[in-house]
């Protein structure tokens, strides 16, 4: 360690070298951007002046669309500047400070999902004890319980990586500063911080994944019960879509974060951040929301009243 000196910066190498298809991806990664911000604030605004919306699910919905934004704000404009910039620099506080909330927002969300499904479960399976069961503090304590859980998580990842040496080579092999590829430049004994790292992700992520499963499995044995075709196969398509995101969720954030750096591959890596960091908060508006015929109901009423305004 006196051979090298301490690190003040990172180089963000993100996904190519080439001029030309960092432009292309500039493009690409702007417009996924934009339809994500454009895509839940739509949903945020229409379900905070539609009363009707003002239900449990829309909440829930809400606040997803929330954390869909704050997800994709800690990633995307760095990497939307770092294409287009020649010195592609982050300082080493601000690449973890940019660490945190990301393990905050990935975290936060998987638990809000979680909530989601078992306000499903509830509405499906016991619809008699619904309003009992997901009362307004109920809901108030589920969405806090998640911001907790994900602060919890990220503080407790945060103060372990906080205690590393960074020296020697400062290039980071990815877009953002995630922390499985800022464990590999550490010149310090990393181990404790693996070990943290595995653990909670084991812990926090077993417990959300399972109480959605459980969920789930609930949902669909009722649902099989139906006796309409054409319920069930209503019914199949949207728990289908909502199992498909967040089961991408799910897989490609447990694979990032659990694999042996020994078995890291920098595309794998890439892949998998952009499925949980950038397209997961564009889908989930389109899949939850937008495809819901009472958001299309209230989206057309505002966008009425907007041109009846004008």
């Amino acid at each position: 360690m006196k051979n090298h000196t301490t690190l003040t910066e990172f180089i963000l190498l993100g996904l190519s070298s080439d001029t030309q298809l960092q432009i292309f991806l500039f493009s690409v990664f702007l417009v996924i951007y934009l339809i994500t911000l454009g895509g839940n604030i739509v949903i945020m605004v229409v379900i905070r002046a539609d009363s009707h919306l003002h239900t449990p699910m829309y909440f829930f919905l809400f606040h997803l669309s929330f954390v869909d934004i704050c997800y994709s704000s800690v990633t995307v404009p760095n990497a939307l500047r770092n294409f287009l910039a020649v010195h592609k620099t982050i300082s080493v506080n601000g690449c973890i400070a940019q660490m945190f909330f990301i393990l905050l927002s990935g975290a936060a969300e998987s638990f809000i999902l979680s909530a989601m499904a078992y306000d499903r479960y509830a509405a499906i399976c016991d619809p008699l004890r619904y309003m009992e069961r997901m009362s307004k503090g109920i809901c108030v304590q589920l969405v806090s319980g998640a911001w907790t859980a994900g602060f919890i998580y990220a503080l407790l990842n945060t103060v372990f990586t906080l205690k590393l040496h960074f020296c020697g080579s400062n290039q980071i092999h990815h877009f953002s500063c995630e922390l499985p590829p800022l464990l590999q430049l550490a010149c310090t004994e990393t181990l404790t911080t693996q070990v943290v790292l595995l653990t909670s992700v084991v812990i926090f992520g077993s417990i959300s994944f399972l109480l959605t499963l459980i969920s789930y499995i609930h949902i669909i044995s009722t649902i099989l019960k139906i006796p309409s075709a054409e319920g069930r196969r209503k019914a199949f398509s949207t728990c289908s879509s909502h199992l498909i995101v967040v089961g991408l969720l799910y897989l490609t954030g447990f694979l990032q974060y659990t694999k042996p750096s020994s078995v890291s591959s920098v595309v794998l890596d890439e892949i998998f951040s952009i499925q949980y960091s950038v397209l997961t908060p564009m889908l989930n508006p389109i899949v939850y929301s937008l495809k819901n015929k009472e958001v299309k109901t209230a989206l057309r009423k505002m966008l009425g009243k907007i041109k009846f305004l004008k």
